[in-house]
């Protein structure tokens, strides 16, 4: 797709590309580095365990490595409709509204992907879940199922990431992609790097419009 043609669609990764989930698990962990222990686990298990198992299993699963009570799991559950959005995000959510469909990819349950998409206030063309995809990403299908439901080519749209493990599953399908590294992430090994990566989402726009390389 020419850099100056505006996507006919923008695919957005949910927990960490446009809500600060960091900071509940940091709170329900009691700690930032207890929290980032849990999430670290949490990550490693969804991006690889491929098929789809229950998000909340890997949830509690995880808290136990880091050390964490089974309580725990269940707090953040309780605690997922604190997820607020970062600065900027429903900011760039309004102004690509009415210019381009607008979607999301996200590793999470169906109950907790639409409770999390519904914190931000955007009428979206499709909400994909790792559950009703039957994968957690990055493997291809997630991807694929936006894209087939909202009837745009991967080659006529973008994706918004919020982790690098994104970064392999976009480019696999051929996503044009915008890494929001809010937290700083160091890009995994071997993935391919974003086509533009920055700790906000202020360049999003003028890059969409093909302003920015």
């Amino acid at each position: 797709m020419s850099k100056t043609i505006f996507p006919r669609a923008v695919l957005f990764d949910l927990l960490t590309a446009l809500l600060d989930s960091w900071t509940v698990w940091n709170s329900v962990a009691g700690s930032e580095a207890a929290g980032g222990m849990w999430r670290a686990e949490y990550l490693r298990l969804t991006y690889g365990c491929g098929a789809y198992v229950p998000y909340e299993q890997l949830v509690r699963t995880a808290a136990r490595t880091a050390g964490l009570p089974d309580a725990a799991a269940d707090t953040l559950d309780e605690r997922w409709v604190e997820l607020a959005a970062w600065s900027g995000a429903q900011e760039a959510l309004d102004a690509l509204q009415g210019r381009t469909k607008l979607a999301v990819v996200t590793n999470c349950s169906e109950r907790l992907g639409m409770l999390a998409a519904g914190r931000l206030n955007i009428p979206w063309d499709c909400v994909v879940t790792a559950e009703a995809a039957g994968y957690y990403k990055p493997d291809p299908r997630p991807y694929r199922l936006a894209l087939a439901r909202i009837d745009v080519p991967a080659a006529e749209a973008a994706f918004v990431a919020g982790s690098g493990y994104d970064l392999f599953g976009a480019r696999a399908v051929g996503l044009r992609t915008y890494w929001h590294n809010r937290v700083g992430l160091k890009r995994p090994d071997r993935a391919p790097p974003a086509n533009f990566e920055s700790p906000t989402l202020d360049q999003l726009i003028p890059w969409l419009e093909g302003r920015l390389p």
